[in-house]
């Protein structure tokens, strides 16, 4: 019976695949049949030109709406007669059916597009006369196309994912009056705060060095190719970064040939430099309608989406500015089905109701003046754990807030400790350091974010606290903050707290071998705090030895239920490696020392009467 189950379900696979095929071969064939492509270089007000192509539709009997997407990541392929970009055949099919005008732009400074590139270009609130920024190359991109393509009906949107967000946050600080709008999709927003490269000032080695090792090479003229990596890691990332100080990597790997790389270590603390860069700068007085979204389990710009909303809904409250949050990695909702992650699954595909649901009827509706929005409310939230979409009014919402303690025996309690003396003690070795997931690898895995922790569990330089078995459901909605008291015996340490959802013994998603989830721990939010900025990200402060301390931070928000049966868990610990750097626990340079200056130093977690630690849940009533 089982062999027969199989077999059938393999013929099922394969016919899905055969009608997948010709699905897509059908939709090429029917873009080719009804749309054009042109290249322009359009000028810009310091008279660099910008590489864009435009396909637009054959139908000249009525005006098209315009969707934009400005990209550091190539609008190839280049050639007028070299295709067409494969989302008109895929994820955008139902907007090459509705007619719409597409256009793909290198921002300055990349692959095609004359002048100088600048990472996070500064926004730059009042320019005057040929000064720019991404939002006056979007201004005049978007000038020029309603000016000079023809059966145009004078609307654009705009829209990207990652760093393309970005430049759709730009678009809309742009305010043309022919932007009405623009859907930041996991923006990049603050590189020294929480996307990327740093979170709360700790330094995201991992995702920074690869990065930079192939985008910040210096491109010596306009090219239509990328650029090689240069690293070989010889093994896995671990091994790699182990026992080398950020001064090491960067004399041996890149010396001054990454421009930006070479600022950053320049810039170790949150400086004017870093402020200047902060896309939060161009998020007030926004016209046009916004839809940000991002994703609950993405590794690199899940900051950037929650706070691109709650700034322009503070900076600019008469925009109206929508959020969609559901169980993505970084870009799922656009290139996956978003029905799971690693081995957490989310029993719906909810990248297809997002993509039919909220963003199609989001353009059209401001593009083409179809469709009502009257169902799409200003927050809209997937709810893992449960696996449930959530609307609302606003985010956050209305939340209790409530104290979770860490108490002795390892325990987590909604009282607070009776006793006095209590703490946990762990040595931070830079030597060993604690790995950012079991499998060492030479690639960061997406899936990291939600795997199972119980390896960490068992190293002496984790602290592990959880509660008893939940006897009713516990709904988180927002931020957590995590308020430690402790005490170290060098002069500066990171700490890491994860939130995990302890699944209950013999716990099953089904009857497939892999579905045996009994006893898994899965991460709902990680994050890192670099201690020194525990008062101030612009002005560290030492730690003094053995002198009890507080550090207080906030991890990103979350939308998880941890449901009845299971436990919740809070790991402490001072590495993450390498997906962070390693600190050298020494109140030093951390961007020009040695790794002769990595140090261990003895932490102690206090979690008594009189010294007191805890994480603040913001609970769904």
């Amino acid at each position: 019976m089982k062999h027969q189950k199989r077999i059938i379900a393999g013929l099922c696979f394969f016919v899905f695949t055969l009608f997948s095929v010709y699905s897509q071969n059908d939709r090429e064939k029917w873009v080719l049949e009804h749309y054009t492509k042109k290249e322009y270089m359009i000028p810009m007000r310091d008279g660099a030109k910008l590489f864009t192509a435009v396909y637009s539709p054959k139908d000249t009997t009525q005006n098209h709406p315009m969707l934009i997407c400005r990209s550091p990541y190539s609008s190839g392929p280049y050639g007028e007669d070299a295709g067409m970009n494969n989302a008109l055949s895929n994820n955008l099919y139902p907007y090459s059916e509705r007619g719409y005008i597409f256009v793909y732009q290198d921002v300055r400074g990349r692959f095609m597009s004359e002048g100088q590139y600048e990472n996070i270009r500064s926004f730059l609130a009042d320019k005057k006369g040929t000064e720019i920024d991404e939002a006056s190359d979007s201004y005049d991109t978007a000038d020029w196309l309603v000016k000079n393509l023809s059966h145009n009906n004078g609307r654009i949107g705009v829209y990207g994912i990652s760093y393309p967000g970005f430049y759709a946050l730009m678009a809309g600080a742009a305010n043309h009056p022919a932007i009405k709008a623009v859907s930041p999709q996991a923006p990049v927003f603050n590189w020294f705060i929480g996307d990327d490269f740093h979170h709360n000032g700790a330094f995201f080695l991992k995702d920074a060095f690869s990065f930079m090792d192939t985008f910040d090479q210096i491109r010596k003229e306009r090219t239509t190719e990328w650029v090689d990596p240069t690293v070989n890691y010889e093994g896995n990332d671990y091994d790699f970064f182990k026992n080398k100080s950020l001064k090491e990597l960067t004399d041996t790997y890149f010396k001054d040939t990454r421009p930006f790389w070479s600022d950053m270590m320049r810039h170790p603390d949150y400086d004017d430099w870093w402020k200047a860069r902060s896309a939060a700068n161009a998020c007030r007085n926004f016209k046009p309608a916004v839809l940000v979204v991002g994703g609950l389990f993405d590794a690199e710009d899940c900051y950037g989406a929650w706070n691109a909303y709650k700034e322009i809904r503070k900076q600019s409250p008469q925009t109206n500015c929508r959020i969609v949050f559901g169980p993505w990695f970084h870009g799922g909702w656009d290139r996956s089905l978003g029905d799971s992650l690693g081995r957490i699954r989310f029993e719906s595909n909810t990248a297809e109701l997002y993509q039919n649901n909220i963003q199609l009827p989001f353009f059209d509706y401001y593009l083409r003046d179809s469709g009502n929005l009257d169902s799409l409310k200003e927050a809209t939230i997937f709810f893992t754990g449960e696996n449930q979409w959530h609307t609302f009014s606003s985010w956050p919402t209305k939340v209790k807030h409530v104290d979770l303690y860490f108490c002795d025996n390892k325990s987590l309690s909604f009282s607070k400790p009776q006793k006095d003396g209590v703490f946990t003690q762990y040595v931070s070795d830079p030597n060993s350091p604690v790995p950012y997931d079991e499998k060492i690898t030479q690639d960061r895995t997406r899936e990291y974010i939600v795997n199972d922790q119980r390896f960490a569990e068992k190293r002496k330089d984790v602290i592990t606290f959880q509660t008893d078995v939940l006897d009713k459901d516990l709904t988180l909605a927002g931020s957590i903050s995590a308020d430690l008291n402790v005490a170290i015996s060098t002069t500066d340490a990171d700490f890491v707290v994860k939130v995990i959802d302890v699944f209950p013994d013999g716990f099953r998603y089904g009857d497939r071998p892999d579905s045996d989830m009994g006893g898994y721990e899965m991460l709902v939010r990680g994050e890192v705090f670099r201690g020194r900025y525990r008062n101030s990200y612009t002005n560290p402060e030492a730690f003094v030895p053995g002198k009890p301390t507080e550090v207080k931070f906030d991890l990103p928000d979350v939308a998880h239920t941890f449901k009845k049966g299971h436990r919740l868990m809070v790991q402490v610990q001072s590495s993450w490696f390498p997906l962070v750097d390693m600190n050298p626990q020494q109140f030093i340079n951390i961007y020009t020392c040695s790794s002769k200056d990595f140090v261990k130093s003895t932490v102690s977690l206090f979690h008594n009467a009189t010294l007191p630690s805890k994480i603040v849940l913001p609970v769904l009533n």
